[in-house]
């Protein structure tokens, strides 16, 4: 049956949608909405599925989201000889070398899991089909004022299922739709970071009470995981994007609302204080100390294979016969070991300490040209992207040290779409710029034709 759900898909509604959406422009946004609404859901179907392997991917997944990216594709692909994308993205580059020796780790997997590797490559190619059409969409339309909009609506569609659960199921930390409490958090401080960024930066008017709502729902999303490394790493990214917006210059919403946010995170902590100090104290130290045995089995794999252990084979290879856990107390031959728990090891481990160095300067290297951004659009009306960008990715580098949810299919989606608002921004900045170059240079053609009317300027003769 979700065979033939898939197909009818497919071959149906994708191309009945990507005619719709190439006639009528409210098609379009609509279907642009749902490609990014719907990386909250796991809407999808997984080929050759293996459910109950212990990885970071468990077939080769396809979901609604990919569909909906053919829909843009078709789009783009339609308007190509007036707005020629770009083959090779900002990043672009970074990200073929990294995937290269992901797929090179792929020789150390061990006998019979090498399909398990490729569940995973498969994904890396689709995250990159999100950050390609999501560029090549953007540069064009530069809708940053709807995408705003619909993160905004995400916002309160999360928060309905964070507060069924915790109110209604009982649920004690939530998670809302995603399959962890730390997708919800890092996917929330992302959100958040850029409503928080709109509200204190955009230039325009805007209607606050609505914007200061989501933002509140937001933090209480977060606070509702109860996820110390969350809770950390979300306020410092709202004192990011807060000292950010003030170098910008003081205004009288701006003062405001920082002060307006600090009451009601006051309020929020006072109320949740006794749950926030239970879940500080009651955290098993168990779980820090499996943490760090599962660090210490990656350093070994990483020390062990130049490549890597393989793509995808960490919990393969966390078990007997292998020795990697041989310093970890009761593990057996019918063990079933986990998974590291920060991405960085996760990527050392399984594809080489180069492929982890490689990981950081593409994430830095989108971190940087966006602060590159901020500089360049200080005086635009979307310097909110920026700020807000700032404060999340930072919350969610921070995090990922200890967690490998950016392999997460919701959270990897997420991630390439901050890459592509990046890249948009910075080609949007170059076209502004090229445009005043042509205006200016037309500009001093004219005055001087205009001179040469007038009879001031002597044309010689030859």
């Amino acid at each position: 049956m979700k065979y033939l759900v898939f197909f009818l898909t497919l071959f149906v509604a994708v191309p009945i949608g990507s005619q719709l959406a190439r006639t009528n422009k409210s098609v379009e946004k609509l279907v642009h909405f749902l490609y990014i609404f719907l990386t909250t859901e796991e809407i999808t179907i997984n080929f050759v599925s293996r459910e109950f392997f212990k990885g970071t991917s468990r077939g080769f997944e396809v979901g609604i989201v990919d569909l909906l990216g053919l829909v843009l594709y078709s789009v783009i692909l339609m308007r190509a000889s007036k707005y020629p994308p770009r083959i090779v993205p900002p990043g672009a580059p970074i990200y073929f070398i990294l995937f290269t020796f992901c797929l090179i780790s792929i020789t150390n997997s061990a006998t019979g899991y090498i399909m398990h590797s490729f569940f995973e490559i498969w994904k890396m190619f689709r995250m990159y089909l999100y950050f390609w059409i999501n560029y090549n969409y953007i540069i064009y339309y530069h809708n940053y004022d709807t995408i705003i909009y619909s993160i905004r609506a995400i916002i309160f569609y999360i928060s309905y299922h964070v507060l069924r659960q915790k109110y209604v199921l009982g649920l004690w930390q939530a998670k809302g739709p995603f399959p962890h409490q730390n997708s919800l958090v890092m996917y929330m401080i992302i959100l958040n970071s850029l409503i928080l960024g709109y509200i204190l930066n955009k230039k325009k008017k805007i209607k606050l009470f609505w914007w200061v709502v989501a933002f509140s729902l937001g933090s209480l999303s977060i606070v509702s995981t109860f996820s110390r490394a969350g809770l950390v790493c979300f306020v410092l990214s709202c004192m990011v994007i807060i000292m950010l917006s003030f170098t910008g210059g003081v205004s009288p919403r701006k003062i405001g609302v920082t002060i307006l946010i600090m009451f009601i995170g006051l309020l929020g902590a006072l109320r949740a204080m006794d749950s926030i100090v239970k879940r500080f104290e009651t955290a098993p130290e168990n779980s820090a100390n499996t943490r760090k045995m599962l660090a210490t089995a990656a350093i070994k794999m990483a020390n062990d294979k130049t490549f890597g252990v393989g793509l995808n084979n960490f919990g393969v290879k966390i078990n007997p016969p292998y020795n990697y856990s041989s310093h970890i107390e009761g593990v057996t031959e019918e063990s079933i070991g986990g998974l590291v728990e920060t991405i960085y090891l996760s990527y050392a481990a399984e594809t080489g300490w180069h492929n982890m160095v490689i990981y950081f300067v593409l994430l830095f290297y989108f971190y940087f040209k966006n602060l590159n951004n901020f500089v360049k659009h200080r005086k635009s009306d979307y310097i909110w992207v920026p700020i807000g960008l700032a404060g999340g990715l930072m919350g969610i580098y921070l995090e990922s040290a200890l967690e490998w949810v950016l392999k997460q299919s919701n959270n990897f989606y997420q991630l390439m779409l901050c890459f592509a608002l990046i890249g948009s921004m910075e080609r949007m900045y170059k076209r502004k710029q090229a445009t005043k170059k042509i205006l200016w240079r037309n500009k001093m053609i004219e005055a001087k034709r205009m001179e040469r009317e007038r009879g001031n300027i002597t044309i010689p003769h030859y």
